[in-house]
């Protein structure tokens, strides 16, 4: 038979237990649900399960002479010099986006060739490279 104090000491337990386990658990998919992928253009088109529903970070460099400007929108593609992906932009971008360097973007895939951007992301000077980015481009010369 358990005394008083043992029953006490194990209801705190399996309560200290429960709590830890539902604050973990509430911790992973907080940080699931925050957590951007980075992809190249050649991820995206070889990934079969892609979400276009999810955000997510594509990186590579502006394709020269596809940089286009209107008043409010701004389209270049984004090529890891295998594959290509056509992005749209709306807002002002960092000062060193030029074409033929390196650029990361955060958005919506609308399918595989075709991404919405939310931000443009190139706060690094001009030599900056991405290492996943800089790896496929040693791979392709």
């Amino acid at each position: 038979m358990l005394t008083k104090k043992v029953k006490k000491r194990v209801s705190f337990l399996t309560i200290f237990l429960a709590l830890t386990v539902l604050g973990v658990f509430s911790i992973l998919k907080t940080l699931d649900r925050n957590l951007l992928y980075f992809k190249s253009p050649s991820d995206v088109k070889a990934d079969q399960n892609i979400s276009y529903t999810k955000k997510l970070r594509i990186g590579g460099m502006v394709k020269k002479d596809s940089l286009k400007i209107d008043s409010e929108d701004i389209e270049f593609v984004i090529t890891d010099y295998k594959n290509e992906i056509f992005v749209s932009f709306k807002g002002t971008v960092p000062n060193l986006f030029l074409e033929g360097k390196g650029v990361v973007a955060e958005g919506i895939l609308n399918d595989k060739g075709f991404f919405i951007a939310d931000r443009i992301l190139a706060k690094h000077d001009e030599n900056y490279m991405p290492p996943e980015l800089k790896d496929i481009i040693k791979d392709v010369k």
